[in-house]
């Protein structure tokens, strides 16, 4: 029993530890950055990646169908307490937000490599990845648990507008 007691404890020290060694700052996110577009059975999508300035990103989405808008985002991804925080907020027409004003989604970055990072919501039930495939292809994948705890993955594929 002290045996496995240790072992547990020395797993859960090397945890800490492997999480704690994520370096990361906004401006490594720069693969990020372009007008990208994709016609998806939710409509046609478009999402805006400003370079990083500073401690920062912004992006803005917008998805259209039929000629009418079905949502906004505003993102903005800001380097927090030593790694870039993910802060969404949600808008339908009109402009009129779906959280409080003073409660945007917040995305944890969990995982960066040179062209791919991983956001985590507080719960970890959500989980939101960018990856730059080539210079015109980047796979935006959402992954989330749903109400019976089973990951259901989307995969937006999205192409650089020129």
């Amino acid at each position: 029993m002290k045996k496995l007691l240790l072992l547990i404890g020395f797993l859960f020290i090397v945890a800490i530890g492997y999480a704690q060694t994520i370096k990361a700052e906004v401006k490594d996110l720069s693969f990020m950055s372009g007008i990208w577009t994709l016609k998806h059975k939710w409509g046609d999508m478009e999402e805006f990646w400003g370079p990083p300035m500073g401690d920062n990103m912004v992006s803005s989405y917008r998805c259209v169908k039929d000629g009418k808008v079905v949502f906004y985002e505003f993102v903005v991804i800001e380097q927090t307490n030593g790694l870039p925080v993910m802060k969404m907020r949600h808008f339908n027409p009109g402009n009129i937000g779906w959280e409080e004003k003073d409660k945007p989604l917040m995305y944890k970055l969990i995982a960066l490599t040179k062209s791919k990072v991983v956001f985590e919501s507080p719960d970890k039930n959500l989980k939101l990845s960018y990856e730059r495939l080539n210079p015109s292809k980047m796979n935006v994948v959402l992954d989330e648990r749903d109400k019976k705890g089973v990951w259901q993955k989307e995969v937006f594929s999205y192409t650089l507008k020129p």
